[in-house]
């Protein structure tokens, strides 16, 4: 296991040794590397979760999965996360906003005139309240998805936790042939022309991360950055 504060973890080295790695040996490398108790994985049941889903199914179910609940999410991703939880036999575990702060942001409907407020409120702040209990912190991010995704290595510190994308590297095309190949399901809407996925408010058919956060310069959530 590798010890210490984030602040003593060797990032160069942690990108050297696993960029040569495909993705199941970059997860299998990470458990022992850092124990299972240091790990926070999240996913937000999108567009092709079931890729990073799977993995983490395959080798190791006993992994916790932070689903954040905005109350603004299509009922078709709800559905869809009930559907690979079961599938899967995922151990997820759901946070939210306060209830008083998610109803100031539906009572003011942020997401017209205060988008990046509204998402500190119902996505960045109910995970920072838990993210100090681990050191490494597993997203699904690709680098083909945005400009801002397309800078990321594999492990990135931030203030107290270091993010790391297993997946970083996976083209859209081999992210769809995984997916073929093992009959893993899409999400119900990425049939209608959605290819990113978040709330219903924000949300529109489009390529990429382009039918998110329609005619605006936002491109993230804030989570990642």
């Amino acid at each position: 296991m590798i010890g210490g504060t984030n602040e003593a973890l060797d990032i160069e080295k942690l990108n050297q040794d696993y960029a040569p790695l495909e993705v199941y040996k970059r997860v299998e490398k990470l458990y022992k590397d850092f124990d299972q108790s240091e790990i926070m994985l999240t996913s937000s049941f999108a567009a092709t979760s079931a890729f990073l889903l799977k993995v983490f199914s395959d080798i190791n179910k006993d992994q916790l999965i932070y689903f954040i609940d905005t109350g603004y999410h299509f009922n078709e991703t709800l559905i869809y996360k009930a559907y690979l939880t079961q599938l899967y036999e995922l151990k997820v575990v759901d946070i939210k906003a306060k209830e008083e702060d998610h109803l100031l942001t539906s009572n003011a409907k942020m997401w017209e005139k205060q988008p990046n407020r509204c998402c500190f409120i119902n996505k960045v702040k109910p995970l920072e309240l838990i993210q100090g209990d681990y050191k490494i912190w597993v997203s699904g991010l690709m680098r083909w998805q945005s400009d801002f995704r397309a800078s990321l290595n594999y492990f990135e510190p931030r203030e107290d936790i270091v993010k790391f994308y297993p997946l970083l590297d996976i083209d859209f095309i081999e992210r769809d042939k995984f997916i073929k190949d093992h009959h893993l399901p899409f999400h119900p809407l990425k049939s209608k022309g959605y290819s990113s996925i978040g709330c219903t408010h924000c949300t529109v058919p489009g390529e990429d991360r382009s039918g998110r956060w329609n005619n605006s310069p936002k491109t993230e959530c804030g989570l990642h950055l």
